[in-house]
């Protein structure tokens, strides 16, 4: 699968939900939360056919975000399923880490093969400031389970405000490194000004080599996250609404009125 500009799509982020079990100011609006109907949410089976026309017309790594993809009910049969699909090579899952010592484990057994956990400060009180109520030992268990259950490459994404050389972003890298463990930094987007930049650590953001599509789980299929662009698989068919987010995938990020950040997958 070609876009218009020549990039060779190989890559599907999977939002498997809206739903999460953290309120990060960033991600969520600061009123009432509008979450998808439970009726336009897709199965798991759609979602692994979708996966599979996907393999169909050349992608062949998956990622799956939410939300939280960790409170997807059924989540460890969804990743069994994708696993077992012809061509797909990589999976990989986006969380924040409250759940991850619980499914560490069953995740490597079910297929898993990397992981990315999100960190923004290492201090409870920030933490929990920035999360709404999280509790930071949950996602250091979370990080020690996955490292003790084989998960590699773990890394760890950090959202910053300007750089890296903020200090609850020091103190982040400073504990991935004594764990031996990657770190990214995410300056922070916004989604409707089309403010973004290149992950440090990471592709991403880089829309020159951008080789993503992404999944909803409402089942549309988004070429960019800075864009409106999105067709649905159940109103024009799997196969037909993949050649349209490619014919359709702009050069380049502009904005997003439509999601929040919870919402489209991050």
């Amino acid at each position: 699968m070609i876009d218009g500009f020549g990039r060779k799509i190989t890559k599907l982020r999977v939002s498997v939900t809206d739903k999460c079990n953290l309120r990060c100011k960033y991600c969520m609006p600061k009123n009432k939360v509008k979450w998808m109907p439970r009726e336009d949410i897709l199965s798991l089976e759609e979602i692994a056919e979708v996966v599979g026309v996907a393999s169909e017309l050349g992608i062949n790594k998956v990622r799956l975000t939410g939300g939280e993809p960790l409170v997807r009910r059924n989540i460890i049969k969804l990743i069994k399923m994708i696993r077992d699909i012809k061509g797909i090579d990589d999976i990989a899952i986006t969380t924040n880490g409250i759940l991850l010592a619980e499914y560490a484990k069953e995740l490597v057994e079910a297929g898993l093969d990397r992981v990315n956990i999100s960190l923004d400060a290492v201090d409870p009180d920030r933490f929990s400031e920035i999360t709404g109520g999280g509790d930071v030992t949950k996602v250091f268990q979370g990080i020690d389970a996955a490292i003790k259950a084989g998960l590699k490459p773990i890394k760890i994404n950090c959202v910053v405000r300007k750089s890296s050389d903020e200090a609850d972003a020091k103190a982040v890298k400073a504990y991935a490194d004594s764990k031996n463990l990657k770190t990214r930094f995410i300056r922070l987007m916004n989604l409707k000004t089309g403010d973004f930049s290149v992950v440090e650590g990471g592709e991403g953001g880089n829309c020159e080599i951008c080789n993503r599509m992404r999944l909803l789980s409402d089942g549309t299929i988004r070429p960019c996250l800075f864009s409106d662009i999105g067709f649905n698989v159940r109103k024009h068919g799997i196969k037909e609404a993949f050649e349209l987010a490619a014919k359709h995938k702009p050069k380049m990020g502009g904005s997003c009125l439509q999601h929040w950040m919870h919402s489209i997958g991050g």
